[in-house]
């Protein structure tokens, strides 16, 4: 008996004795907390009694005992078998990180007495769910749903598996448990961040000119497309002489970027790019950034193609203006956890090279890390360069770059500020040689690098540089 108490209160929490039942083919009993408080009081009163432990006092809390165990029993067996129940589990196959998102339990009772059921999903910790368990009474032939909240704190392919089921009887004292499989699959994707960014210079871009047109008459777009009179803003190089002599009037020539053109985001998935900056993983800001240059670029009409990889290629998407190529891209890489080894960039860089033959706007999303760039990428980029436009976009630490600029009032603060001040450093002269070789550099703060990439995406579109 003192057994089973402790059980019923320790065991109160369904987690708590799923490894328990895992193993079993039928339900446990499992005491209640109802039953624990009958089992104390009645031996409390008991031995409230004048009497000999060893006599007539140990027969009566022996036969107490007896008998609450055999009521205890018979109100397992009257509970509705666990294993008789259909248990659901219903929630969208696609979340964001960090935004709620709701998920129902579902549980139909195909047995003529009423159940009380508690059910709890075994979910990882990443799933943060606000009601771990949740308590049901399910009518005879009947369903009762339950619904709660799940916020996600990691990106990935959650596999939901099992449920545990309890069904307590109907005097509340003993319970029967079983653990169902309930297989789905939850896929949480990364925040797009920038997206009222990227929607607000996609509508800019298609305002300036019925949406082709990014820049008119001052050397912007290599694509002719029409003729008209010449205005005071106009460059002297784009009048047309012919045309002007016979129409009797001065005329220019205006231009539009070309569409269809092609960009490729290489996506850098090494261990560099593990450390978080700002409480955010760089391979999460580099995310963010190839959704908004993928959002910007499929909306002024050009398609946008990626590679992620690292010692190998892990993800391919072919270049593309689809509607939605933003949701493919998301799709591609939202699995993607750095791995802890540098990446192999020259097989990245011949992997693409091979994959995309076309004139391409290439856009690498790394970490200026002195090693990488000067040993393993830099070589290679004279061979992009020959064929492609290149673009490397990186995030900068702000915490390097305050202890930079902080006193130093102590031998550790000197020590900080010196370190911070060489890799400053270091990183500047990274840039200048990377831009010195024809690559477009783009070092910003987190939550400016997507802004950045496609102002300069952009700038680069509108002169004509593609």
């Amino acid at each position: 008996m003192a057994f089973l108490i402790l059980c019923s209160l320790r065991c109160q929490h369904l987690d708590e004795y799923c490894a328990i039942s895992s193993h079993r083919s039928g339900g446990w009993m499992i005491p209640t907390r109802r039953f624990a408080l009958v089992a104390l009081v009645v031996s409390a009163i008991l031995l409230a009694f004048p009497g000999d432990l060893n006599g007539s006092l140990l027969l009566a809390l022996l036969g107490v005992n007896a008998i609450l165990l055999l009521i205890g029993f018979a109100d397992s067996r009257l509970a509705v078998d666990p294993r008789g129940l259909t248990v659901r589990r219903h929630h969208v196959p696609v979340a964001t990180l960090e935004t709620s998102v709701g998920v129902n339990w579902e549980i139909l009772n195909p047995t003529n007495k009423s159940a009380r059921v508690r059910i709890a999903d075994s979910l990882v910790d990443s799933l943060r769910v606000a009601h771990p368990e949740v308590s049901l009474r399910v009518p005879p032939l009947g369903r009762a749903v339950a619904t709660s909240e799940l916020w996600p704190s990691r990106r990935g392919r959650f596999a939901l598996t099992d449920m545990v089921v309890r069904s307590t009887g109907p005097l509340g004292l003993m319970s029967r448990q079983k653990r169902v499989e309930v297989a789905s699959v939850l896929r949480v994707h990364p925040p797009f961040r920038s997206k009222a960014e990227a929607e607000l210079r996609v509508r800019q871009a298609r305002r300036n000119d019925g949406g082709l047109r990014l820049s008119r008459g001052k050397g912007g777009g290599t694509e002719f497309e029409q003729l008209r009179e010449y205005s005071p803003d106009d460059e002297f190089r784009r009048i047309d002489w012919a045309a002007s002599a016979r129409l009797g009037h001065t005329i220019v020539r205006t231009y539009r970027p070309e569409i269809n053109q092609n960009v490729v985001i290489m996506l850098d998935n090494g261990r560099v790019m593990a450390p978080q900056v700002a409480g955010v993983p760089r391979v999460e800001l580099a995310m963010d950034a190839v959704m908004m240059l993928t959002a910007v670029a499929t909306g002024v009409g050009d398609k946008v193609g990626m590679v992620a990889f690292d010692t190998e290629e892990r993800a391919i998407l072919a270049p593309s203006h689809h509607a939605n190529q933003v949701g493919r891209v998301t799709e591609a890489m939202f699995a993607l956890e750095p791995v802890l080894s540098e990446s192999d960039y020259h097989a990245g860089f011949q992997f693409t090279l091979s994959r995309f033959r076309r004139r391409s706007l290439m856009v690498l999303l790394t970490e200026l890390a002195p090693g990488a760039i000067e040993e393993s990428i830099m070589p290679s980029l004279s061979l992009i360069l020959r064929r492609h436009v290149v673009m490397l976009g990186t995030v900068r630490d702000p915490q390097i770059v305050q202890w930079a600029s902080e006193p130093a009032d102590s031998p550790e603060g000197l020590y900080r500020r010196s370190a911070a001040l060489q890799v400053i450093a270091d990183r500047e002269r990274l840039i200048a040689k990377l831009r010195g070789m024809g690559a477009t550099v783009i070092d910003a703060p987190p939550g400016k690098l997507s802004s950045q990439l496609a102002d300069a995406y952009l700038a680069m579109k509108s002169s004509g540089a593609l």
